[in-house]
């Protein structure tokens, strides 16, 4: 059995086999400013109560946070009252939130073995704890608090390993862009991704969440990864509860195996419409920009922050553009300020936000006009997605987005070194 297989199997409790239809046990639910409230709406329509269990049900208002109008303060509002009356354990206010993805494992709120459904495509992200979880509708999850459980198809495996050396400035970004623009947004449709090899192995949780944030952007049900002792060092800190640790079989049945050696991998851009419109840096002529953006649940880790910093120290931003940087909880913001990072980042000509979703989905706090272009460490490029519908959106690690804040053109950090 595969590691997704086993996960399933022990939340249904009996062995499953990929394409059966089964209902779960659920471990962690999850849902923010935007979703919470439909679900909340659907709950009390449908009579419910009391949530199955308090302390297994997060509230993270992110998207919209701090309130930008007046419409979202009534989003936030609800989710507030709603988490109150419920009695909710894990209900994060703005200032003690920040990017749902990050948070929870941060906090330890998802470990390893858990099954976790959250009202978010990128709740894959916690798939890198060598956990189960993956994005419903808000209906869904209206369904699972007044339950605790939800019906699954289980989903067929393909195995992704990466092997070889990674180049200077190739990063985990640059490995899941390549994947994604290898096999399409489509490539992995209701299936799960499970990345292994000696490459995978030798990352740390921050890559490791930047690869399993966007198994969704190939359509993949979820992303995984096996615990190791770097995921066991982790969580040594953040675990309030037990978890238990899964691992494939070695004869496990994968619908397909697919191997990439990273050597040939150089840092990766993808053009807009989609994810899956990848091309080498080396490929790309002069692209001007107007915006950079660095943070979001896929880079606004500390690593990444610490990355973009080296990149742009002592240097400043090209004067034509906005440079946007959003570490996406308050701990990873407060360890940034520490470290010096922000002073470099504002030194620069930078501007630091407050934790937020925000311009990722074209929300706030970088939100994009007609003809603008950004480059962007986010997950989505599709036409819209930051602001106008004639605007675009190039998806790039946190180290091709540092160098394009200084070029003001779309660049590889070997120019500015």
């Amino acid at each position: 059995m595969t590691i997704t297989e086993k996960i399933l199997s022990a939340h249904c409790g009996y062995e499953v086999k990929e394409n059966n239809f089964i209902e779960v046990n659920i471990d962690v639910t999850l849902s923010n400013d935007i979703t919470a409230p439909l679900a909340i709406k659907k709950f009390k329509e449908w009579d419910g109560k009391r949530v199955f269990d308090k302390n297994k049900v997060v509230l993270v208002p992110d998207h919209f946070t701090p309130n930008k109008d007046i419409k979202t303060a009534e989003q936030c509002s609800l989710l507030r009252k709603f988490a109150y009356e419920q009695g909710v354990s894990n209900y994060f206010e703005v200032g003690r939130a920040g990017i749902e993805h990050v948070l929870l494992p941060e906090k330890g709120l998802v470990l390893p073995g858990d099954l976790m459904i959250g009202a978010d495509s990128h709740t894959c992200t916690a798939g890198a704890l060598g956990a189960f979880a993956t994005g419903v509708g808000s209906t869904d999850l209206a369904a699972c608090w007044i339950t605790g459980k939800i019906w699954l198809k289980v989903p067929p495996t393909i195995k992704f390993i990466y092997r070889g050396r990674l180049k200077k400035w190739v990063t985990a970004k640059d490995l899941i862009l390549w994947t994604i623009g290898d096999i399409g947004v489509e490539g992995a449709s209701y299936k799960t991704m499970e990345f292994s090899g000696e490459i995978i192995s030798s990352l740390s949780m921050a890559g490791r969440f930047t690869i399993c944030n966007m198994a969704v952007e190939a359509g993949a049900k979820n992303g995984i990864i096996e615990p190791d002792g770097i995921t066991l060092r982790y969580i040594k800190e953040r675990a309030k509860r037990n978890y238990r640790l899964y691992h494939s079989d070695a004869n496990a049945n994968y619908i397909e195996v697919k191997e990439y050696d990273v050597s040939k991998i150089e840092p990766q851009v993808a053009f807009p419409p989609l994810p899956s419109n990848v091309r080498g840096i080396s490929e790309i002529e002069k692209i001007n920009i107007d915006q950079v953006v660095i943070g979001s649940c896929t880079n606004g880790h500390l690593q990444d922050l610490r990355l973009a910093a080296s990149i742009l120290k002592g240097k400043k931003i090209h004067p034509e553009i906005r440079l946007i940087v959003i570490p996406p909880t308050p701990s990873i913001y407060l360890e940034a300020l520490k470290e010096g990072l922000l002073e470099i980042f504002i030194e620069a000509g930078g501007v630091v936000s407050p934790p937020t979703c925000g311009p990722c989905l074209g929300g706030h706090m970088g939100v994009l006009g007609e003809g603008e272009r950004a480059v962007s460490t986010t997950n989505r490029n599709f036409i819209g997605r930051m602001g106008h519908l004639k605007s675009e959106v190039y998806l790039a690690s946190p180290a091709v987005a540092a160098a394009s804040a200084i070029k003001g053109r779309i660049a590889s950090p070997e120019e500015v070194d």
